[in-house]
């Protein structure tokens, strides 16, 4: 009933009260999430008074004395009274009638949203409605979603360069940690990231062993010594034991890294010796990355060498798997262009009013190519063509944010496949 009201989709031809006044919306005011009538500092004509004040909602009359509203004074200015059934009339203090008005909308509009909120998780709320729907609507919402994405990247990263006291380069530093967990395990990376600051790190760059050892030992991931194990890990622990002495350094709490279930690939050793690689190289993507003119220049920054231990092993043991000296595949550095190069430079043209490095951040977006993963998968069946990675963010935040949540009522799509079928029909 909000929604409807909300968005003036109520509204059977001739809107009258319970006593025969008729009835004119000119605005529907605020919604009121909080205690107090529905919707504040409404405008409605009835009959022929214009009146301006609140409006309370119920879905049986009788639930104004069911809640107490009688008797609180936050009610007394509701000037209609809207109800989907009229069990009873309702009195003011003052002795008039309050005036109150039966909503009507489709009668198949509870049942196809009720149909939507509640479809499974697994499949699209509105696939039916979206396979037809007009491109023009699809892309409308989707550019909406982009942006929205990457504002929120974007906010995150602005609100770390407060917290680390306007340094741009420990900045990039933590989003780069945080975008090398790819999703599965970007909070602990973030943690490490913060519990052993660029700063620290660069003290030893002369020292490979000493920026690689600190970094698994504040993951927790150096395991436990035993006998015959390789002799790095043993110069790894080593290093780290004269670091903590030296710094009094503890591993931070609740690093859970999740590693169940998952391919060897997807373990965070690698990465946080690649991590560790590109910090003893002098971490120089802190500063080429506000260079960035073009994706040959974004994808420049994460062309890193594993150190050879780490090139034919995903944990620490025996090797295993194949010999790989780039840290990074083309899909994991694309990954990282849009994680890390993206909202970098649309926050730094953000924060210094550099348009121009704006336009590159989302001109990245649309020459990267899409992601392939179960979201984009499952908009393709719906007919959403996905052709680059502008989209599949897009695909991403729309999917997140919107659809597994089932906020279908605050979607673009959602708002418009439902409002068309909410009109009244007598």
């Amino acid at each position: 009933m909000h929604y409807v009201w909300q968005h003036r989709l109520v509204m059977q031809p001739d809107m009258v009260t319970t006593d025969g006044e008729r009835v004119e919306v000119i605005d529907p005011g605020m919604l009121n999430r909080d205690a107090g009538p529905d919707f504040f500092n409404a405008k409605v004509r009835i009959g022929s008074r214009l009146w301006c004040g609140n409006v309370e909602m119920h879905v049986r009359a009788s639930d104004w004395h069911r809640h107490g509203h009688d008797s609180d004074r936050a009610y007394n200015s509701v000037i209609l009274h809207v109800v989907a059934a009229d069990d009873c009339r309702i009195e003011l203090p003052d002795g008039r009638r309050m005036p109150q008005m039966v909503m009507r909308c489709a009668p198949d509009f509870n049942e196809r949203y009720r149909r939507m909120v509640d479809s499974p998780a697994d499949r699209l709320a509105c696939f039916d409605e979206l396979a037809g729907a007009p491109s023009v609507y699809v892309t409308d919402c989707l550019t909406a979603m982009a942006f929205e994405r990457l504002y929120e990247k974007v906010e995150r990263m602005l609100a770390m360069l407060d917290r680390l006291d306007g340094n741009w380069p420990e900045v990039v530093y933590v989003t780069l940690a945080r975008a090398l967990g790819f999703g599965l395990n970007s909070q602990p990376f973030e943690q490490l990231a913060l519990a052993v600051p660029l700063r620290t790190l660069l003290k030893h760059r002369d020292t490979p062993e000493a920026i690689e050892g600190l970094l698994f030992g504040q993951a927790g991931l150096l395991p436990p010594e035993q006998a015959g194990e390789d002799m790095h890990l043993t110069l790894l622990r080593r290093e780290y034991a004269f670091m903590c002495g030296k710094f009094g350094l503890a591993p931070p709490c609740g690093m859970m890294w999740r590693m169940a279930r998952t391919r060897p690939q997807n373990f965070p050793h690698r990465r946080i010796a690649a991590l560790a690689t590109m910090v003893s190289e002098g971490f120089s993507v802190a500063s080429r990355v506000y260079s960035v003119r073009n994706l040959d220049d974004a994808r420049a920054l994460f062309h890193t060498s594993l150190p050879y231990y780490w090139q034919r092993r995903y944990n620490f043991g025996e090797p295993s798997g194949p010999a790989s000296t780039q840290a990074f595949s083309r899909p994991s550095t694309d990954i990282l262009v849009i994680n890390l190069v993206v909202p970098l430079l649309y926050a730094y043209g953000s924060r210094f009013g550099n348009h121009a490095m704006q336009d590159t951040a989302t001109a990245l977006l649309e020459q990267l190519p899409a992601e392939r993963n179960s979201i984009t998968r499952l908009f393709a069946e719906a007919g959403v063509e996905c052709r680059d990675a502008f989209t599949s963010q897009a695909l991403i935040q729309l999917r997140r944010a919107y659809c597994e949540p089932r906020k279908c009522l605050y979607c673009r799509l959602g708002h418009r496949f439902l409002s068309q079928k909410a009109k009244y029909r007598p």
